[in-house]
């Protein structure tokens, strides 16, 4: 019984195993992708039979000594370093509805309880992804004592933690505007005839109800999770059944997320739209609404 032996060892490995079995059960439990849930158990299967400690391999290799493990891609080989690193994995504390924004957004070295509460509350930015383009874009630097050197320092930060050099918008790694507002669509439909089903968060939820719908889909190769959002801001404003969290990945198991919501105000009024992607749903708009009014002039064309 070599492998026994080998997680005698090193607990750490059958600890991050562990983690990656409960991930595992939890998007099986969801209806998740088979494809997504088998990754999952079969990583738990190579950390727990490696023979050296996973934490020494990070610490000596980082991500990339992870992705040559045996079917540890870019998104698992993520998923494990936050594990050997903090202990917690952010995916499973999101999809059993237990995650405060306040919190994650205090991981970053530099923000603190008081400078969280006003990125939260100002930019309504819930997670690190959604942290990292407002960087990147301008925004972040609207939030008073945020100064240049402060925010140069975040996002050398976050690309770490992130484990890249660029943004989600600017690397590409987005399924698109028209895939994103289709899961939205589909969703929220799903959702208001009773089809999917309901998780029990954590947060927010005295009387443990199963009250959470949760969506997971398939289109091409990309591979979606999506669910309403359960942050304080969502409950206060009462946009829990309006604001929905998107959660994808690729084949090669890279991960993003962001938030569809209904726009207030401007052209898009009355619109979902993607945060932080204003200006590319306003060009798909623009793009539907063209082509509609091209069909409809070939339409009355063809009529005897």
């Amino acid at each position: 019984m070599p492998s026994a032996n080998i997680s005698r060892k090193n607990p750490l490995n059958l600890e991050v195993a562990e983690k990656l079995h409960q991930m595992a059960d939890l998007l099986e439990q969801q209806q998740s992708n088979p494809y997504r849930v088998n990754a999952y158990r079969k990583a738990a299967v190579t950390i727990s039979g490696l023979n050296k400690d996973v934490g020494k391999l990070v610490e000596t290799d980082g991500v990339d000594g992870l992705q040559q493990l045996p079917g540890i891609g870019e998104g698992l080989s993520a998923a494990i370093y936050e594990i050997v690193t903090t202990g917690r994995l952010g995916q499973f504390e999101r999809l059993e509805g237990n995650v405060d924004p306040h919190v994650v957004l205090r991981r970053v070295p530099g923000i603190g309880k008081s400078l969280a509460s006003a990125i939260h509350d100002n930019l309504h930015i819930d997670t690190l992804e959604e942290l990292e383009v407002a960087a990147h874009d301008g925004r972040l630097a609207s939030i008073r004592g945020m100064g240049e050197r402060r925010v140069a320092a975040i996002r050398a930060n976050l690309a770490s933690m992130l484990r890249r050099s660029q943004p989600e918008s600017a690397t590409g790694n987005f399924p698109g505007v028209a895939l994103v507002l289709e899961i939205d669509s589909r969703y929220r439909a799903a959702a208001a005839e009773h089809k999917l089903p309901l998780i029990t968060p954590r947060r927010f939820n005295p009387e443990k109800k199963a009250w959470l719908p949760v969506l997971h889909a398939t289109i091409g190769n990309w591979h979606f999770t999506a669910l309403f959002s359960n942050t304080a801001r969502a409950h206060d404003l009462k946009k829990t059944s309006e604001w929905v969290v998107i959660y994808f990945y690729d084949d090669e198991h890279s991960e993003g997320q962001c938030t569809v919501v209904t726009e207030g105000h401007g052209r898009l009024r009355g619109l979902r739209v993607i945060r932080g992607k204003e200006a590319q749903c306003d060009s798909w708009y623009r793009l539907r609404n063209h082509r509609e009014l091209v069909d409809q002039k070939i339409n009355l064309v063809a009529l005897p």
